[in-house]
């Protein structure tokens, strides 16, 4: 709840000028049954009928401002709420991309997704509810039972009698909602992910003509979802039918009661025509209260979840830290890390680059590759050890200083759906003639040629280019920044030979000074490096050039012949 007191403090003003003109808009709508009780009890026996028009005209007034007047405040109510979650997906998203690695893979992206979608929805349907008709059901009951009294306090005890049973009825029954809305949306987070599985993998499933396993799959995530939410809303929906039973028992005991008093002439009829006017009102006050209190209890279990992410502690931020003993560009001491805490990814790895030296680091799938450039890029801080940035510790930096110094491509990275150009500048004050440059470099100015030039279109996840082509692009991304030190992570395994060994050769001679880390899964790809690291299961199985693993590093003789299909030399 405090998290919606806190975006929607800014629109008080708005909020509470709403209110006014709904709570007058309300007040209208109270008087016409009052109204209608007078021109019954008070004026039709008067037998004239300038004073009904007159009384006539007066309802028809209160019923133009009632419907004027809650116009006017849902229009607000409705600002109110868009502007608002306007403000909570901006900070929402924001705080998503300051999250450390470790702390998405702890949400996950598909729950995430769900908060930034389906919860945040919630929150709006809610904000919105509460200003048109949370803040109405509440005037129309009270106002009800006033009006009530007045007009006759026997058949308003009935009434008050029965309104503590429902409140308690009320309460337990919203209590026990958040719980299961809370669960439902776990439900929803999974539902999610499987979608994005399934469509992220469409391609492989119809060609291993696998259609019918992922629906019964899809079939079971979807069944849980039904389940949570159908059992939720049976809960909640208690509520209705017992406030009805409830208040129409009443209705029945002021019919009974109110016929006798008209007998005896304790009241008038109008007096009773007006009081189960009232009664209706307060009836459906009632229910719409839980609807209300329905549509708040799955709310506040969306914003709890909004809440717990816009709450996570910031990560990686700079520490006091010792730097090295001597410059060097980038260093590793004994670095261990592990993504669950519970077995080593990476074990004990070190190994040190000078400035404009290339490290190719090489090893089978799951070795550890990937995790060594997320961790000099400070996506994740090693458990043990240290890694030294030009004689700083990466704790030491803000990851915005860090980042700025690279340029990267990993595996799997994103082309988005816009220019060619702005696919390479990505948001950064690149000319144009840089990105041009950075294409060249990259082996890819031929084939952008051919599609009209920078300004061409990327189709959405790129459809219409070939592997080799979206690596050149997402190289030339990496390179036009004109980096300090740069990451590629198996960014060549599409390209042909020819290709890769331009673009090889043009890193060597042109981009010199740049320091650079090679992974790859092929031998040529890193067997010009100054240093090749040898990874497996996590740990260094050689380090060094390439003569000197052939001689050392039986694991690298291995890959070599495999590759080469040549008997290496000792």
């Amino acid at each position: 709840m405090k998290l919606i007191i806190r975006y929607i403090r800014p629109y008080l003003k708005q909020m509470s000028l709403g209110l006014v003109i709904k709570f007058f808009g309300t007040i209208m709508d109270l008087f016409l049954p009052y109204i209608l009780a007078h021109i019954i009890d008070q004026v039709i026996p008067l037998k004239e009928m300038a004073p009904v028009l007159w009384w006539g005209a007066l309802m028809i007034l209160c019923a133009a401002v009632a419907w004027i007047t809650n116009i006017i405040a849902n229009r607000m109510a409705s600002l109110v709420a868009k502007k608002s979650i306007f403000a909570i997906r901006h900070d929402l998203f924001e705080k998503i991309f300051s999250l450390g690695n470790a702390q998405v893979d702890q949400a996950t992206i598909p729950s995430l997704i769900s908060r930034m979608t389906t919860d945040t929805y919630n929150l709006h349907r809610m904000i919105g509810m509460m200003q048109r008709i949370g803040i109405r059901a509440p005037i129309l009951l009270l106002g009800g039972i006033l009006v009530t009294w007045t007009l006759d306090w026997v058949l308003a005890a009935i009434l008050m009698a029965i309104l503590p049973i429902m409140g308690i009825i009320v309460y337990r029954i919203s209590k026990s909602g958040v719980p299961l809305y809370t669960a439902l949306q776990e439900k929803n987070d999974a539902l999610v992910r499987k979608v994005r599985e399934s469509i992220g993998g469409i391609r492989v499933i119809k060609a291993l003509s696998k259609e019918k396993d992922e629906k019964d799959r899809f079939f079971e995530v979807n069944r849980k979802v039904y389940q949570a939410e159908t059992h939720a809303n049976r809960i909640m929906a208690i509520n209705s039918p017992i406030m009805n039973l409830i208040l129409n028992l009443g209705l029945v005991l002021v019919v009974a009661v109110g016929a006798w008093r008209v007998q005896i002439g304790a009241t008038g009829v109008g007096t009773i025509t007006a009081f189960l006017s009232y009664f209706t009102i307060i009836l459906n006050a009632m229910l719409t209260l839980t609807r209300v209190l329905t549509m708040y209890s799955r709310s506040l279990a969306s914003a709890r979840r909004i809440g717990e992410v816009l709450a996570l502690p910031p990560v990686l931020q700079p520490e006091a830290q010792q730097g090295g003993a001597r410059e060097e560009a980038i260093r590793f001491e004994n670095v261990c890390f592990s993504y669950h805490k519970k077995k080593n990814n990476l074990d004990s790895i070190s190994f040190s680059l000078g400035k404009g030296e290339r490290l190719g680091i090489l090893g089978a799938t799951g070795a550890g590759k990937s995790t060594i450039a997320s961790l000099l890029m400070r996506f994740y801080d090693p458990d043990a050890g240290r890694i030294l940035l030009k004689g700083k510790d990466l704790r030491s930096m803000p990851p915005q200083e860090i980042r700025k110094a690279f340029g990267v491509v990993f595996q799997n990275d994103q082309l988005f759906r816009t220019t060619i150009g702005e696919n390479v500048r990505i948001g950064r004050e690149i000319s144009e003639e840089a990105v041009i440059e950075a294409l060249k470099d990259a082996q890819g100015e031929g084939f952008v040629a051919e599609k009209g030039g920078i300004e061409a279109m990327i189709e959405p996840k790129a459809s219409n280019l070939s592997g080799g082509q979206k690596q050149r692009l997402l190289i030339a991304r990496a390179l036009a920044g004109k980096p300090e030190f740069l990451i590629l992570d198996d960014s060549s395994s599409a390209l042909d030979f020819k290709t890769d060994a331009a673009l090889r050769k043009v890193l060597r001679e042109k981009y010199a000074d740049t320091t650079a880390i090679l992974i790859a899964q092929r031998v040529s790809a890193v067997r010009d490096c100054d240093q090749i690291l040898v990874l497996e299961e996590g740990k260094m199985a050689g380090l060094g050039s390439h003569e000197d693993l052939m001689e050392n590093c039986p694991l690298y003789r291995e890959i070599y012949r495999l590759q080469t299909g040549e008997e290496a030399r000792t």
